[in-house]
């Protein structure tokens, strides 16, 4: 069997995290097991690292604000996955642009809630739901040097059917805790093509 190690980066209450761990942590998809070796938080008082120990996982705390510029704590980022020999990084929920120093050496998926390349920044569901269209969504993609603007791995819509905004967030949340742990599988067994 093989395992794969992920780290996952969040900032806030980790509901994404919380998915992932549910759907992926320690399990075995054909002859991979996947194992949540590294969870990164850049902010103290952050709900998911409370999530995190339910799983009896602890949260490396790596505070953003400590740093002088955003480089040097992406400096701090990296060399904390390096040193966990990390397969895959995924961004859920990790409120940080991040910059060259991370991109180029880290290979890390985003979940975005939008359909991109519509919408993207912190802004994406108001947005979306202010917006003429009749569909919302969800995007799962590399992350790169542009903000939201990596290759797409995976992309799901629904139909607006006259939603309030609340249901359009709660429909897009629903979707998130499917959508980025199937991509999660699918990578690491190598269903998807070279992400």
């Amino acid at each position: 069997m093989v395992i794969k190690n992920i780290a996952i980066l969040f900032s806030g209450s980790g509901s994404n995290l919380e998915a992932i761990l549910e759907k992926v942590h320690g399990k075995v998809f054909g002859n991979v097991k996947i194992v949540a070796k590294l969870l990164i938080c850049n902010k103290l008082g952050a709900y998911g690292i409370e999530r995190a120990k339910k799983f009896g996982l602890t949260t490396t705390i790596i505070e953003n604000k400590a740093f002088s510029s955003r480089e040097e704590f992406d400096v701090a980022l990296v060399k904390e996955i390096e040193k966990n020999e990390i397969d895959l990084t995924i961004l859920a929920g990790f409120m940080r642009i991040l910059t060259p120093v991370f991109t180029k050496n880290v290979k890390a998926i985003n979940l975005h809630p939008s359909i991109l390349p519509l919408f993207k920044g912190a802004h994406a569901i108001k947005e979306s739901f202010d917006s003429d269209m009749a569909v919302g969504g969800v995007s799962v993609h590399l992350v790169s040097e542009e903000l939201d603007g990596g290759r797409i791995l995976a992309q799901e819509t629904f139909q607006r059917d006259g939603k309030t905004f609340e249901e359009w967030e709660e429909t897009i949340h629903k979707i998130e805790h499917e959508i980025l742990p199937k991509t999660i599988i699918n990578i690491l067994t190598n269903k998807e093509n070279n992400a």
